[in-house]
């Protein structure tokens, strides 16, 4: 049976460009106590107290700008936060889907640029229940490989489109179809809906595709999920895939990671308080008053030794989440899992923002990876 027989189909919706460019919405995603984090000079250097930290020479001149421009970013977010009285996040229902639909709305023009450069169509269709892109390369180089791709943004944010543009971009590079889970989010979805629908996509593909032959891989919250799905597909008895890949992932809701402290006002995509106990309300939203601790939702915390798939694990030098990816590699090594990890330079969370090189060395590593364990 053909892998698409077996999926129901909805039509192909394309949204109109964003106003707002999408890094410059990304401090937003985790704006609260950004005003503690850093201040910046007209180089790019940020000041956090008595540190003056510059702008690298040890990375390519696209990345120099996406970290000057994150520090110019905190500059406005402070200035902001310096003339406006202090407002709660929207934690009502409605609140929360505007800020959610305005967030995802404002990642229009990277989908855009992302679907322009990559040789792949894209069209939704309905596996296991669950909406997914699904990119198909132009050159379908490995007709018997799938990959699914878990989006990041929090849990709560970089649904709908930005599912469709990750979905070209992996499947052009990979040579394979590539299925990006639009899974559920909250309010009106918390913990534990995302997992269950990575786990019920993933159950419904190794009817058609040989489970070694499965990858999956997410960034951030999408990190998370990918090591979270993978432990509730071993834990309910069901074949693992033949590699993960988890991209600056977040794998200790707890807030215990060393660089949550030494990487706050560095990063200049993730700007919240690092300080416990947990209060970063996009957090709380998903977690829904379930144990921090639970390895389905901080993974780190998880028993390895009774399973798991060879992991790539990808961080940076300024992601303040570096911390969580190192603590979960060790883990895994630890348990005797084959895991890889890389850190690259200068690096902020999630990347330099999409299109740089050192973004492009990112998903050719990780492509090696799944080619050695899937090919």
């Amino acid at each position: 049976m053909s892998a698409r027989s077996t999926f129901g189909r909805r039509s192909l919706g394309r949204g109109t460009a964003g106003v707002v460019v999408a890094a410059a919405v990304a401090p937003f995603l985790n704006a609260a106590a950004a005003s503690d984090a850093a201040m910046a000079d007209n180089t790019g250097a940020l000041h956090v107290g008595p540190r003056v930290i510059p702008v690298p020479k040890t990375i390519g001149s696209e990345a120099q700008k996406v970290l000057a421009d994150g520090a110019a970013r905190l500059n406005a977010m402070m200035a902001a936060d310096s003339t406006a009285a202090p407002q709660a996040p929207p934690l009502d229902k409605d609140g929360w889907k505007k800020r959610i639909a305005a967030i995802d709305k404002a990642f229009d023009p990277v989908v855009d640029r992302m679907l322009a450069a990559s040789p792949a169509k894209v069209e939704w269709l309905t596996v296991g229940g669950v909406n997914v892109a699904v990119g198909t390369p132009n050159v379908l180089r490995h007709p018997d490989r799938a990959r699914l791709n878990i989006h990041g943004g929090g849990f709560a944010y970089m649904g709908g489109r930005y599912a469709m543009g990750q979905a070209a971009q992996a499947a052009a590079a990979a040579g394979c179809k590539v299925f990006s889970v639009d899974y559920r989010r909250p309010p009106d979805f918390p913990f534990p809906a995302a997992l269950d629908d990575c786990v019920a996509v993933y159950r419904e593909h190794i009817k058609t595709y040989a489970p070694r032959k499965i990858s999956i891989s997410g960034e951030s919250a999408g990190g998370n999920l990918t090591a979270a799905a993978s432990l509730k597909i071993r834990d309910l008895g069901l074949p693992l895939p033949g590699a993960i890949g988890m991209l600056t992932p977040v794998t200790d809701f707890t807030k215990l990671s060393d660089t949550l402290q030494t990487n706050f006002g560095v990063d200049t995509v993730l700007t919240t308080s690092p300080k416990p106990p947990v209060h970063d309300p996009v957090a709380m939203l998903y977690a829904d008053g379930h144990d921090l601790r639970d390895p389905y939702l901080s993974p780190v915390f998880g028993d390895f030794t009774k399973g798991f798939p060879p992991t790539f694990l990808q961080s940076g030098t300024r992601d303040l989440l570096l911390s969580d990816t190192v603590r979960m590699h060790r883990a895994l090594v630890g348990a005797g899992i084959e895991a890889e990890l890389h850190v690259w330079e200068a690096m902020p969370h999630s990347g330099f923002g999409f299109f740089t090189p050192e973004d492009e060395e990112i998903r050719q590593q990780l492509l090696k990876f799944i080619d050695k364990h899937t090919g």
